[in-house]
């Protein structure tokens, strides 16, 4: 009797325990499934020419804007093109004119899990604004950009100006030190920063030239020129690093493990023997106590019949 009673709480305890970790089972799977799910891929972009740039007419209280680009792409792509071309209303007659022409012109842009990266280049190329048909407002030989952000590392930019640059029909030269002006009387001024880098932890950009245009050519019913013109800029954003894996427990060592043989000392084995006769419901006293038992049993048989006598 006492030996179930001992035993319904613990098979009470295993199927409550079973059916908690049944319950629990697909929230379990559900949070580790998430754990290890990220959506940042990384990215990354490239374009070899953007210009923002506001045109003011002379004969009319309006500004054209000019924002336009060639090859910009975002990952996973690449371009390729060597002229562009831009109509204004107001501007030559609406005439298209050339934005820039060059020998090559191209950008790329990937992505993958571990890393993105952004590059361009642009070879012999020529940049013009409204007003100004026969002069160049810039003239390159050869830029490059690229950006490159790899997972878990610190981002990389880099930019380069090869070859002579000519501004508004002069040749300049540019250094690192700071930006470059340059000034024409009767036609405006430039203001170029050359190969401008800037990185964070994850991110990286980088620009072969960046140029502040203001011009007043007073031709082509053009009266100024302001913006910006960017050449060659990659950027990138790294992938998240991948979760690190936890490490896998240690196995119990040989001497964690308990032996299979039996133990040398009397005391340890007497006492495993004691432990399997409970688990029966038994121990050692178990004979003696049923011997007693039949012994008294067969004493009051007796007493009962003796009395019985004696009443007969």
């Amino acid at each position: 009797m006492n030996s179930t009673n001992h035993r319904m709480p613990a098979r009470r305890f295993a199927v409550t325990a079973a059916a908690t970790v049944l319950a629990a089972g697909p929230a379990a799977l559900a949070g580790a499934g998430s754990a290890h799910a990220s959506d940042d891929h990384g990215r990354a972009s490239a374009v070899v020419l953007r210009t923002g740039l506001d045109v003011s007419l002379l004969r009319k209280t309006v500004n054209v804007p000019l924002d336009v680009s060639l090859n910009e792409v975002q990952a996973p792509r690449s371009a390729e093109k060597t002229a562009l071309t831009a109509r204004l209303d107001g501007v030559d007659h609406g005439r298209p004119f050339s934005v820039l022409r060059a020998e090559a012109a191209t950008a790329e842009a990937t992505v993958s899990a571990e890393k993105a990266e952004g590059s361009t280049r642009l070879a012999h190329a020529a940049v013009h604004v409204p007003g100004l048909r026969l002069l160049s407002l810039i003239e390159v030989e050869e830029v490059t950009s690229k950006a490159t952000c790899e997972a878990g590392k610190k981002p990389v930019a880099t930019a380069n100006l090869l070859g002579s640059v000519t501004v508004l029909g002069k040749k300049v030269t540019l250094t690192t030190g700071g930006p470059t002006h340059v000034k024409v009387p009767g036609v405006g001024e430039v203001r170029l920063d050359l190969s401008r880098t800037e990185t964070t932890s994850r991110t990286a950009a980088a620009s072969a030239l960046e140029l502040n245009v203001s011009v007043n050519p007073l031709k082509l019913n053009v009266a100024e020129v302001e913006g910006t013109v960017t050449l060659a800029k990659a950027t990138c954003e790294a992938p998240a690093a991948p979760a690190r894996e936890a490490a896998p427990a240690a196995s119990p060592s040989a001497s964690d493990e308990p032996s299979a043989e039996p133990s040398a000392e009397p005391s340890a084995q007497g006492a495993r023997e004691e432990g399997g006769l409970a688990e029966t419901g038994g121990s050692s006293m178990t004979p003696y106590l049923a011997g007693g038992a039949v012994a008294l049993l067969a004493a009051g048989g007796g007493a009962v019949a003796l009395s019985r006598r004696r009443r007969s």
